[in-house]
């Protein structure tokens, strides 16, 4: 095509809220664009100033939608070595409480509009279709990639009623992402599974840990030590991600961990929890407030303790083997992706942490080959990307489809496509209505923005 390729990339969070679904797609839009031969949109939730004050950290707020692009793009340009020409939009969203998560309000795809709609690219397809009405995305765009990101069956199951409730979810996330997306990438084998899916991880880290990691390289090879802190953990302080296996693995075994030393960092709504279980513990746990990963003062830990189950593939991890430290976590296909860095230490069960961790804190870290650094960076995720997603097949696709001989298989191909066609009007119809949405557990009044977004937006 001479025109250039048109990729849309609509997820559920933004920053400040350091979370997966705000950085990785942010890296992901700015490597697509790095080279110029794509126009890439990054299409972004944007929270009216109540829901702002629940979700970002200490207290920062924004007046304008302009505003905060200005805070994101100040953050990328700090981290990568290259101006990134991509365009970011909002669309209008509300915090739901009870879900923890930013939900979509109105027809999203509508920002992009109908002449430019090309590719789209769905992080947490599921998360951002459940309650979608509107424009079907496989009709208005080209190619639709669904990126899932999150274990929500593994979450679900740990509420009241969960095997039931996570029996029920299995079915509507396998319902809405077959009917909205051409193709789907789990990043690895820790989602549900969905068809036409491919596992994947199609996620890098900041370059500022691979240079980090350098600079540790260079000083164990010198006369410095470049590891003076012992063992720590980091992530947003949810018991359910990963501080609850964490503080129980160390509450069953501290006769065989004496003298053994740990730093928490996080921010959330089980810190006080989280707290009050290291207290009662005969080891040193220290629990401190969240800081970026990035930060300078976890330079010196040598060891990452990571015992969380419900990552699909974790970005913590994924750091502290970039910045050239140890890792210890559960095996488990949330690691699969981490089990070729040497520095990666799985164990299979509670002694085999001990074991691990003790051998983990008495060592020094594998320095990583080139290979290795590149395998985690940005660049290679971005080619893993490009790979599975096929992006360059998609002009074929109608010239294929009508050349398909009128045989058993065009019939085939027919039937399942008016089955889905059936499905998907009646996702639409059962979304359009206020008492039904709520059914399903839609946050009241998302069917439309209300005047408040509609004018900080600019909508119509």
């Amino acid at each position: 095509m001479d025109r250039k390729r048109h990729i849309a990339i609509f997820t559920t969070a933004s920053l400040p809220w350091m979370t997966g679904t705000s950085v990785n797609p942010l890296f992901r839009a700015a490597y697509l664009a790095k080279d110029g031969e794509k126009k890439i949109t990054l299409v972004i939730p944007w929270l009216s100033l109540k829901d702002q004050k629940l979700v970002y950290p200490n207290n920062t707020t924004f007046g304008s939608p302009s505003a905060q692009e200005s805070y994101i793009r100040q953050w990328l340009e700090e981290r990568i070595a290259f101006i990134a020409g991509f365009t970011i939009r909002f669309y209008p969203a509300k915090f739901a409480v009870d879900k923890r998560s930013i939900l979509p309000v109105g027809d999203i795809s509508e920002i992009i509009l109908d002449e430019e709609a090309d590719i789209a690219v769905l992080e947490e397809p599921e998360h951002l279709t459940w309650f979608h009405h509107g424009k079907r995305w496989k009709t208005k765009f080209r190619l639709v990639v669904g990126i899932i990101h999150t274990n929500y069956l593994e979450y679900v199951k740990r509420e009241k009623n969960g095997q039931f409730r996570a029996f029920l979810l299995k079915y509507v996330n396998s319902w809405v992402v077959s009917i909205y997306c051409h193709k789907v990438i789990r990043l690895s084998a820790a989602t549900q599974d969905y068809p036409r899916s491919i596992i994947c991880n199609v996620h890098g880290v900041n370059p500022k840990f691979l240079e980090t990691g350098k600079k540790r390289f260079e000083q164990q090879h010198g006369s410095n030590r470049a590891f003076t802190k012992g063992a720590y953990y980091i992530g947003k302080m949810v018991w359910n991600k990963g501080y609850g296996e964490l503080l129980k693995l160390l509450h069953d075994h501290q006769k065989e961990l004496a003298r053994f030393e740990v730093d928490l960092y996080g921010n959330g709504e089980d810190s006080d929890r989280v707290k009050e279980a290291a207290s009662k513990l005969k080891l040193t746990v220290r629990v401190h407030p969240g800081r970026d990963h990035a930060d300078p003062l976890f330079h010196d830990y040598k060891v990452l303790l990571n015992p969380s189950t419900t990552d699909v593939v974790c970005t913590t991890t994924a750091e502290a083997l970039a910045m050239g430290k140890i890792v210890v976590c559960a095996n488990h296909p949330s690691n699969d992706f981490f089990k070729q860095f040497p520095n990666c230490r799985i164990y299979d069960d509670e002694n085999g942490f001990v074991e691990v961790t003790r051998r983990a804190l008495g060592e020094e870290p594998v320095p990583l080959t080139a290979a290795q650094r590149y395998e985690l960076s940005w660049e290679a995720a971005t080619e893993r990307f490009l790979s599975v997603s096929e992006l360059n097949q998609v002009s074929t696709t109608a010239e294929t489809e009508k050349k398909s001989s009128k045989g058993f298989a065009w019939v085939s191909l027919n039937l399942w496509k008016n089955m889905e066609d059936t499905s998907a009007y009646f996702h639409h119809l059962a979304l359009g209505f206020e008492a039904t949405r709520r059914a399903f557990g839609a946050i009241p009044g998302s069917l439309q923005p209300d005047e408040e977004q509609r004018k900080e937006l600019g909508l119509t």
